[in-house]
């Protein structure tokens, strides 16, 4: 069965806004979880719906941790997206993933503790699969959608907690433990969007190489900001792509990112909490 795609994009460091949205409104979105990040723009790009939320909002108003991740995950499925494109800057733990460089990760270690990480809990539980975290189909989209820059396919993002960057052990830690890159925004993102069966794709740009690497030194927001300004340009010219190459309309996701739910609420339907299927209705309605 075809249903129609509408793509969501989330915008980290450096992505507030997009440009060429055809109709394009700010829009206040309610949620059960609170409010969002900042009002979502909604439009239309090459015809297909899109809506892009700055993660950290307009003016760059919050930190990592203070993310609403919950509300923004929430608040892009109840506006029907089907895709999620995580947009995000990143440090390199990789001698090869250089600053400027594009990354398409495929795993995570989350290492954040401060955050709320589930839709679900007390009164309705579940358990979904997160072995693979990211949809492969939307990924390869975002690496063919990049152009100008080295693109690596497949990676390992630390999520830190921050807002802090990494002292040097942590930093040589992380590379032990196998890491290709390290950031502070796509956990519990990632999990979330699994659990609002959205397929979601983290795309990160390079903009350091942390605090290991013995010729570079220790990271500062001035660097960040320096890469960024280049990189930017190019999410851009890769969100403006994304349209024509996912379709209108598309078939259920073939890797099951739609269907996450099917076999992990473990709560029987007599002992759900009412208020708490009241907060799933867009997340879970499908199956609850």
């Amino acid at each position: 069965m075809q249903m129609e795609t509408m793509i969501g994009v989330i915008g980290g460091s450096g992505l507030y806004d997009i440009a060429g949205l055809e109709g394009a409104s700010w829009v206040k979105v309610k949620t059960p979880w609170g409010a969002p990040s900042d009002q979502i723009l909604v439009g239309r790009l090459d015809g297909v719906p899109m809506a892009f939320l700055p993660r950290h909002g307009r003016g760059h108003r919050l930190s990592p941790s203070d993310v609403p991740y919950r509300a923004n995950i929430d608040a892009l499925k109840r506006l029907g997206c089907t895709d999620v494109i995580s947009v995000s800057a990143c440090g390199s733990l990789r001698a090869d993933y250089v600053p400027g460089d594009f990354v398409i990760v495929d795993q995570f270690i989350d290492r954040t503790f401060a955050r709320e990480k589930s839709f679900f809990g007390a009164g309705c539980v579940a358990h979904v699969s997160v072995a693979d975290p990211t949809c492969p189909r939307l990924g390869a989209a975002c690496a063919q959608a990049i152009s100008g820059v080295t693109v690596h396919i497949g990676g390992t993002y630390l999520a830190m907690e921050g807002p802090q960057f990494s002292t040097r052990a942590e930093s040589q830690m992380y590379r032990a433990w196998g890491a290709d890159v390290i950031g502070m925004t796509n956990m519990p993102e990632a999990k979330l969007a699994r659990e609002a069966e959205l397929c979601y794709a983290s795309v990160v740009m390079v903009t350091d190489f942390d605090c290991w690497h013995e010729s570079h030194g220790a990271v500062d927001v001035a660097q960040v900001i320096a890469t960024l300004t280049t990189n930017s340009g190019h999410a851009k010219s890769m969100i403006a792509r994304l349209p024509a190459l996912l379709g209108a309309s598309r078939a259920p996701c073939p890797h099951g990112c739609d269907r996450a739910l099917d076999h992990a609420i473990m709560t029987a339907p007599t002992a759900r909490d009412p208020d708490l299927l009241a907060k799933l209705d867009a997340i879970a309605g499908r199956v609850l």
